[in-house]
């Protein structure tokens, strides 16, 4: 069989990669915008589209250094990461019981949990400032902390993939052997589902980190700001600098950068098997 000519197969490829250049250039121009306007004078931004770097990037970026950026910084970073860690072991355990353990009343709190997803989160906003109140936990990083960990959407996600990944028989092996159950769970269950938790680990953290309405309505001391809500801080004497301000939420998406440049591979293999699997 005539294997056909190198010249041929990249023509029939060319429009394939005509096609995703151009969906990547369309994805990642908004970027590249937001990056190059953060580097104008602020009254510069209402001349024109801006395609080239300007000169006052470090001014910009001492203005956003002026206004405690670095301890919004902080704040996002601890309350999203205490999130998601604590979100993806609720959601692993609970979608790890959903698909292997036999209870009483278990397809209808399956049910309850999966109807949650057509709840708005802002109708239970009020109660759970009322229920912080009287904790006397609000002006606290722990209610933005707690808020997503019992997320129905990840308990769902890791009941199909864990429904459809881990089969019966690692489990039955695992307590023959005598493990308890929770040593199943971490020594067997969790090197298999891996892809889930990566893909759970992303999403929630950016849910976390792009989180706005919960810290608005829960925090009013400027030192437990979040970055969404610090942006509205940063200005210059005198006038609001909006290029300091597309600049800091330049630097407040590296950290979303960084995760799905190293997850992204697992992202998207969560998402595929997850769809298909349960």
């Amino acid at each position: 069989m005539r294997r056909k000519p190198v010249s041929i197969l990249v023509l029939r490829k060319l429009p394939v990669w005509i096609f995703m250049i151009v969906l990547s250039v369309c994805a990642l121009l908004p970027f590249y915008m937001m990056v190059v306007m953060g580097t104008h004078y602020s009254e510069d931004l209402y001349t024109g589209v801006k395609l080239f770097f300007g000169k006052y990037f470090v001014q910009n970026f001492q203005t956003v250094m002026r206004q405690n950026f670095l301890l919004y910084y902080w704040n996002s970073i601890l309350v999203a990461v205490c999130n998601t860690v604590g979100g993806l072991m609720v959601s692993a355990l609970a979608g790890y019981a959903f698909a292997k353990f036999d209870f009483k009343g278990k397809a209808a709190l399956f049910a309850m949990v999966v109807a949650t997803l057509a709840i708005p989160q802002q109708l239970g906003l009020i109660g759970f400032v009322l229920e912080m109140r009287w904790l006397k936990l609000n002006n606290t990083l722990f209610p933005l902390i707690v808020s997503g960990m019992a997320n129905a959407f990840g308990v769902f996600w890791m009941r199909q993939y864990i429904g459809g990944s881990v089969p019966d028989e690692i489990i039955e092996s695992g307590r023959v052997d005598g493990c308890k159950e929770f040593g199943i769970f971490f020594r067997l269950v969790l090197p298999i589902i891996r892809p889930a938790l990566i893909t759970i680990f992303l999403l929630f953290f950016l849910w976390s980190w792009n989180s706005y309405m919960t810290p608005l309505v829960m925090i009013s001391k400027e030192e437990l700001y979040t970055i969404p809500l610090s942006i509205a801080l940063i200005s210059s004497e005198y006038r609001t600098d909006y290029a300091a301000r597309i600049l800091a939420l330049s630097m407040g998406t590296i950290p979303i950068l960084i995760l799905f440049s190293f997850g992204s591979k697992y992202l998207i293999k969560g998402l595929v098997a997850g769809s298909v699997k349960g």
